[in-house]
């Protein structure tokens, strides 16, 4: 997360912490904005619900529910070097979850499905 928001940051775009703990002062330096939530893990539904599209990069126990959460929220997965999904029946294939293997995959897949017609 550090890496993503060093590189919006210097890039002139705004940076929004959702913090699983209370102190708003153990941001990332590169935050232009924290949300100081004190729920935990509760916070990854709420990072996953404010975008339209998540990218899910690499990845631990953390990331893999923020997906299952933007998936039932009906959200578009980017999965940059992230987990690979297998499922049954209507969930073979991970339907919702897009592979990239670079960041530019990840954005060029990211702005693809924001023009898609069926949004």
């Amino acid at each position: 997360m550090a890496a993503v928001s060093r590189g919006a940051a210097s890039a002139g775009g705004d940076v929004i912490g959702v913090l699983p703990w209370t102190e708003p002062g153990e941001a990332n330096p590169d935050c232009s904005y924290v949300v100081a939530t004190g729920v935990g893990q509760a916070r990854n539904l709420a990072v996953v619900g404010s975008g339209e599209v998540v990218i899910a990069i690499g990845g631990e126990w953390g990331t893999l529910s923020e997906i299952g959460h933007a998936r039932s929220l009906g959200r578009t997965v980017v999965a940059l070097r992230s987990w690979a999904l297998v499922g049954r029946d209507r969930m073979e294939g991970a339907p919702g979850v897009v592979p990239a293997e670079t960041a530019a995959e990840a954005v060029a897949a990211v702005l693809a499905e924001l023009q898609s017609p069926s949004r």
